[in-house]
């Protein structure tokens, strides 16, 4: 957050993110796996102050760092809220390739992840409306950073793992728009 920043404000991020994670990725099995690390409360939930890509790559290199030095069971998975920086998909774009990169830098590639989700998320080749880009919408821009090990482990459990995506634009053409939107309006 900023220098006008209070906890209230953090705890308002946290809580939409926490509201768009129960409702829709683990509400409509967007993503199988995340219901467990909810349940077990192996999520955190970082909000940055961050304004720029290069306070992103300070702080992600830390937030990569205490991912990969904690047990799993403690921290499993990591959610890196962005909420003042990146409004434009297009910039948030070019963040996560340096992020990418970082990976690579700390030699963490192979071991940790970045799974990308935005208010404006737009897969390559789609409308802005598109149904099938709310997959990736979130209430701010968020770097998911995630241990590939436990992607490992959650993968067997459900045998059509890379059918997810399909599935997934499945759910949300059925709902539509003003389903999804009254789905994400129930508290």
């Amino acid at each position: 957050m900023n220098d006008r920043s209070t906890h209230d404000d953090v705890i308002d991020v946290i809580a939409a993110t926490e509201h768009w994670l129960t409702r829709a990725v683990i509400g409509l099995n967007l993503c199988p796996f995340a219901k467990s690390v909810h349940v077990k409360g192996q999520i955190r939930y970082v909000v940055s102050e961050a304004l720029s890509v290069e306070d992103v790559v300070v702080e992600l290199t830390d937030e990569l760092r205490v991912l990969h030095d904690t047990d799993p069971k403690k921290i499993d998975t990591t959610l890196y809220i962005t909420p003042n920086a990146f409004a434009d998909f297009a910039e948030y774009n070019d963040a996560l390739f340096f992020a990418e990169r970082l990976l690579d830098q700390l030699k963490l590639a192979g071991e940790l992840q970045i799974a990308s989700f935005h208010p404006e998320y737009r897969f390559e080749g789609t409308e802005p409306d598109d149904i099938g880009n709310y997959t990736n919408r979130a209430p701010y821009p968020i770097f998911h950073l995630l241990r590939e090990a436990s992607i490992d482990r959650a993968v067997p459990a459900f045998p059509d793992a890379t059918d997810i995506y399909e599935r997934n634009i499945e759910t949300l053409e059925r709902l539509g728009r003003d389903g999804f939107d009254a789905w994400m309006n129930k508290r």
